[in-house]
C-alpha cells in the first residue's frame, strides 16, 4: 500500500478480530502473531476485512481468488495488478482523502500549497506502478 504500518490494524473474519493484542483493552481481539493467511482464507471466494488506522478507518476487502500450485521459483509475494496511488498516511480516511484531492488539484485553493508541501509535488493519485510495488516487496521480503 505504501503506508508505514505506524497505526493499529486488524483482520476481521466472520466477526472474529485478529490484531495486536493490548492487555489493557480486553476487546476480544485474538493475537495475529503466528496466524497465517491460509488459516483464514481456505478456498476461493473466502474473504476477510483488513482495517488499517482506526482513526482513518481504511477498510479493505481481501478475497481469495484462486489457489495456485506451489512453485519453488516464487520466493516473495508479488503484486499482479492494481489501480491508482495509495492515499497519504493520516489523510483522514475516505472523506479526508476526497477533500485532500479536491484541494490538491485546485491550484487556486488557499490550502493547495500546504497540501503540496505535505505530500510532495510529484504525488499522482492516478499512478500505479506494478514494477515499483514488486521492487518494494522484493526489498522487504528478500529472496529465499
Amino acid at each position: 500500500m505504501g503506508w508505514t504500518d505506524s497505526h493499529l490494524h486488524q483482520f476481521i473474519v466472520s466477526d472474529i478480530r485478529y490484531g495486536v493484542s493490548e492487555p489493557d483493552w480486553e476487546d476480544g481481539t485474538i493475537s495475529e502473531s503466528g496466524v497465517r493467511i491460509g488459516e483464514l482464507l481456505k478456498k476461493p471466494k473466502d474473504w476477510l476485512v483488513y482495517e488499517y488506522d482506526f482513526g482513518d478507518s481504511w477498510e479493505h476487502r481481501v478475497e481469495l481468488d484462486k489457489i495456485v500450485p506451489f512453485s519453488p521459483r516464487i520466493v516473495t509475494p508479488a503484486c499482479t495488478g492494481g489501480r491508482k496511488s495509495c492515499p497519504p498516511e493520516d489523510v483522514g480516511g475516505v472523506w479526508g482523502y476526497s477533500e485532500f484531492l479536491e484541494i490538491y488539484r485546485d491550484r487556486k485553493h488557499t490550502e493547495h500549497e500546504n497540501r503540496v508541501a505535505w505530500v510532495g509535488e510529484y504525488f499522482d493519485p492516478e499512478k500505479f506502478d506494478m514494477d515499483e510495488v514488486n521492487e518494494i516487496l522484493l526489498e522487504e521480503h528478500g529472496t529465499a
